[in-house]
């Protein structure tokens, strides 16, 4: 591609000038941004995200996508299957920064001030008694998490209705500004600021000034019983949509020629607040956590900043390298997964590497090919009945009656496919149709009670669950009698281990959820075993 093929592509996506002939695609749908994109470009080393995909995979790392975008173009993409690059992916925290610049946005507009006192903003839903604390808390300090309160908010306002009032009630001991205290509520808090002084939900104000100009398609964000957006989580995007949200904040708020944001408000954004106190056995040298907390955004080590939500959503932005890194996944080690970014894709930032073409060649196959494992199988498989149509009632031709549940499913009927394994539950109902493949992914929705897994302990009662859930589907028989399938909801970190165990004529299904697997401390599964037994 040319100079000035490069040029003409970026000239609408305020990505400023093509680069060298030679490099990679600019950051656009319309380059053709899809699994597997990477080019021969001078400013990365394929061999350093190699490096990188390796120690990935042998760590505890569960990756669901990486992009890597140098001086405006991606330079390295790709997802595991079943992810997708048109999938959003549920960000959690991460949402905190998309809440922080529409308070950017508003500040700007003259709608709100740093300084002005949260209470004045809803003066029907404070306490009869206004402590000198909370008279005291300003926007600024729910930007910086310096609300003062001793423990999060966000499991306590969560379980009432009106989130604002719980939040107002709850009580401050320290000085606003004295202490840092992550604080999901506080997040929430904001998102109502903001909708308070426009009239519109973060979502809806960020449209026209921010995702419609970045090209950013439509998004799903979760609201409280009252209908204002949860701030501080429940966002859902794209990798792309993180890439260029970082390279909308590395070009410090311009875009296409235009300053939709001042300079002063990313600078104050992304700078060092306040840093929460190490315990002891953190070393503030070596984590990221300890590096200062700017406006919902967090410093990095190497001279970045960050937005990240649990397991691993990460939209990483390096000034000095002239960086984004955006990253979704599953992991309990965020902090590892930062480490093998510093340790392998920031050298790798080379804008003197060599072409190596073949080892180019060779990551492109490597990012075109990536895939979550599938369940394997260790038995033939089970000889089953072989649906070749529907009862009039909807269900498959073999029926098992499942005995009283808290789920509601009264029935499951399973049956042979060319494409794998039918299963149909039905629950107050409703037939939920699954078909598991066999060695591969099927692609499938579900509105099955319990699914897909919510992290409950952060979001408390969730008002807005995505349902249906989109889910692709693997499975595997462990022997003649146990079929065990992954249940991946790909627009979400999370999956459920679904086993079926056949006696006799008798069966039971077994849930547990990847949050389960990954610490009961975390999630307890609660969904019982379901037991039938053949209706014939």
């Amino acid at each position: 591609m040319t100079q000035s093929t490069f040029a003409m592509l970026t000239a609408g996506l305020g990505l400023g000038a093509g680069p060298p002939a030679g490099a990679a695609g600019p950051l656009a749908r319309a380059a053709g941004l899809h699994a597997g994109a990477a080019a021969a470009s001078p400013g990365l080393d394929p061999r350093g995200v190699n490096s990188f995909l390796d120690a990935v995979a042998a760590g505890s790392f569960e990756l669901h996508s990486l992009v890597v975008a140098r001086h405006g173009h991606i330079v390295a993409g790709g997802w595991y299957a079943p992810y997708r690059a048109q999938a959003p992916h549920l960000l959690y925290s991460l949402s905190k920064s998309f809440t922080s610049t529409a308070v950017g946005f508003a500040v700007a507009a003259g709608k709100l001030h740093l300084s002005d006192r949260v209470v004045n903003f809803f003066p029907g839903q404070v306490p009869p008694t206004i402590s000198a604390n909370l008279a005291a808390l300003n926007v600024e300090h729910l930007l910086t998490m310096s609300v003062g309160m001793p423990k999060d908010a966000t499991p306590v306002v969560t379980h009432e209705h009106d989130w604002v009032k719980t939040f107002l009630a709850q009580p401050i001991e320290f000085q606003p500004g004295s202490v840092f205290l992550y604080n999901s509520a506080a997040t929430y808090m904001l998102s109502a600021i903001v909708q308070k002084v426009t009239g519109q939900q973060v979502n809806q104000y960020l449209r026209p000034r921010l995702f419609a100009v970045l090209g950013i398609p439509e998004m799903s964000w979760q609201v409280c019983p009252l209908g204002i957006n949860t701030g501080g989580w429940g966002l859902s995007a794209t990798t792309e949509t993180l890439m260029k949200f970082g390279q909308f904040y590395l070009q410090q708020g311009r875009w296409n020629g235009r300053q939709l944001l001042p300079k002063t408000w990313i600078a104050d954004a992304t700078r060092f607040h306040i840093r929460q106190t190490p315990p002891a056995d953190k070393d503030p040298r070596t984590d990221d956590w300890y590096q200062g907390y700017g406006y919902q955004i967090w410093r990095c080590r190497h001279n970045g900043f960050r937005g990240d939500g649990a397991f691993g959503q990460f939209c990483i932005v390096l000034p000095d390298q002239d960086a984004v890194v955006a990253m979704t996944s599953q992991t309990m080690d965020m902090q590892g997964l930062l480490n093998l970014v510093w340790e392998h894709l920031l050298p790798a930032m080379n804008d003197h590497a060599p072409p190596e073409p073949d080892a180019w060649q060779h990551l492109r196959q490597r990012l075109a090919a990536l895939t979550l494992p599938v369940p394997v199988g260790t038995a033939p498989a089970r000889t089953l009945p072989v649906s070749v149509g529907t009862t009039p009632s909807g269900r498959p031709d073999s029926v098992y009656r499942i005995e009283s549940n808290s789920l509601g499913v009264t029935q499951l009927s399973i049956a042979s496919r060319p494409d794998g394994v039918r299963l149909a539950f039905e629950a107050d109902g409703k037939i939920h149709t699954i078909t598991s493949g066999l060695g591969s992914w099927h692609d499938g929705e579900t509105e099955l009670p319990g699914t897909p897994p919510q992290w409950v302990e952060l979001i408390g009662v969730d008002p807005s669950p995505r349902h249906p859930a989109k889910v692709a589907v693997a499975g595997a028989w462990k022997d003649t009698q146990t079929f065990e399938m992954q249940w991946r909801y790909y627009e979400t970190p999370h999956f459920d281990i679904v086993t079926i165990h056949f006696i006799e004529r008798r069966i039971e299904v077994s849930f547990q959820n990847s949050l389960t697997l990954m610490s009961t401390a975390l999630h307890v599964e609660t969904r019982p075993v379901l037991k039938g037994i053949a209706s014939s």
